[in-house]
């Protein structure tokens, strides 16, 4: 189907902080908010709050630190939340209730009012790169177009246009979904949401947010221990990976999202809680590249599930001073093993052709995490391109984040590799 929609538009300037619960409140997408902080349940929501609450209401939903995992639909263990409790967070952290809630056997059951919060299949949704890709649920914000002076300007016109409001911010495989504001046809929006939705009529309530205090829901160490060991003994590991990697993304933005209501709320900096945040998402990282060698047929790296045992054990520790006795998983890695030209060269080639980026600065030591375009799917390029083109395998326990971040960290686990001997020799290195 084509739309003619531009996935990446944000349209027009952003809103102003509106007055608490004011009916003229244009759709436009509130400044400020971290997008990347949420999930793609969590962030339309956020939307709502920063737009009927003013800027930084969004917070409140950082408030709780969770790890209460239950049984998922694969038997695995998962901190999934669903919609219904999403919903119950935004009554009580952000001042938004729920004035009906139903399920739609396809797009004529939504009403196009102000607050419309819509759970669908990201499948059918064209604006997201999920697009004709994986069946996932992804929520939305549906609203006539024209409303309260919304002026849509990347999409059909006329009295049937439909306005969507979507905050989700990720890398995927199937590249970048950015925040954004659509103007969809009646027919468009038929097509998007072809099959069932939760829709969820959402309003702002009367008393605003009410105070929110940072709290803990944290299961003990046993339980930790068995939604670890749960993941390492699953028989199918591409399974087991393919979820965790999931799993990782909630727990690492989740605790990002924490951190962030911590630092607003007056928490005094700490690098130790920056440093545990930072290995949660060097955790997202290693987990993915894990799922993707196994996918390949490769040997699955060692040490990705006692790290997950550590991150998760040390979780408590960010509510309180003992954080900063807290040992962090992850390391810096020690200076990298010196490497020839030959190498550092071929490397960098690789690296630069996946990042779309000069190979120059890579070699004079810029780190690949400050290209704009380096993610943890482009690092799994980089690594099986490497292995494509020099003909060897990387050893497992060496595929950590703190080793593939620059040039000479790569090239150093490159000659740690038992099966590098004949690439080595070809470039001279030997």
């Amino acid at each position: 189907m084509d739309t003619g929609l531009d996935p990446g538009a944000v349209v027009g300037p952003v809103a102003r902080g509106a007055r608490r619960g004011s009916p003229g409140t244009t759709r436009t997408l509130p400044p400020a908010l971290p997008y990347e902080l949420f999930d793609c349940l969590q962030v339309n929501l956020a939307v709502l709050a920063d737009r009927w609450h003013g800027a930084g209401t969004h917070l409140g939903l950082g408030a709780a630190l969770r790890f209460s995992p239950v049984t998922g639909a694969d038997g695995l263990p998962t901190v999934a939340r669903t919609v219904e409790q999403h919903l119950a967070d935004a009554r009580s952290a952000l001042g938004i209730e729920v004035r009906s809630l139903h399920r739609t056997s396809g797009a004529a059951g939504i009403p196009l009012v102000e607050g419309c919060y819509v759970v669908a299949d990201a499948h059918h949704l064209p604006w997201v790169p999920y697009f004709g890709q994986r069946h996932m649920e992804h929520s939305f914000l549906a609203e006539a177009a024209g409303q309260n002076g919304q002026d849509c300007q990347n999409g059909p016109d006329g009295p049937d246009g439909v306005s969507v409001v979507d905050g989700y911010h990720n890398e995927t495989p199937w590249g970048s979904a950015r925040p954004g504001l659509w103007s969809l046809s009646a027919e468009d929006l038929l097509a998007a949401v072809p099959g069932p939705a939760l829709v969820a009529e959402l309003a702002p309530a009367a008393g605003g947010p009410g105070a929110v205090t940072a709290t803990a829901d944290l299961a003990g160490p046993a339980a930790v221990d068995a939604y670890v060991d749960a993941y390492a003994r699953h028989p199918d590991r591409n399974a087991a990976l393919g979820r965790l990697t999931l799993e990782t993304w909630f727990l690492a933005r989740s605790r990002r999202l924490h951190a962030a209501f911590l630092a607003a709320s007056g928490a005094a900096p700490d690098s130790a809680v920056d440093a545990h945040v930072r290995a949660w998402g060097a955790l997202t990282e290693q987990t993915y590249l894990a799922a993707r060698r196994v996918e390949r047929g490769r040997t699955e790296p060692p040490g990705l599930l006692p790290r997950l045992r550590e991150q998760l054990h040390a979780d408590g520790a960010l509510l309180g001073p003992a954080l900063a006795a807290t040992p962090v998983a992850g390391a810096a890695a020690g200076p990298p093993a010196a490497v020839g030209a030959e190498l550092r060269a071929a490397v960098a080639a690789v690296a630069a052709a996946v990042l779309g980026t000069p190979a120059g600065p890579l070699l004079d030591g810029q780190s690949l995490g400050e290209v704009p375009q380096f993610s943890s799917f482009r690092i799994v390029e980089i690594i099986e391109r490497l292995e494509d083109e020099l003909r060897f395998e990387f050893d497992a326990a060496d595929l950590v984040p703190e080793n593939l971040h620059d040039i000479d960290a790569i090239c150093a686990i490159v000659r740690r590799s038992p099966s590098a001997g004949p690439a080595l020799a070809r470039l001279g290195e030997s």
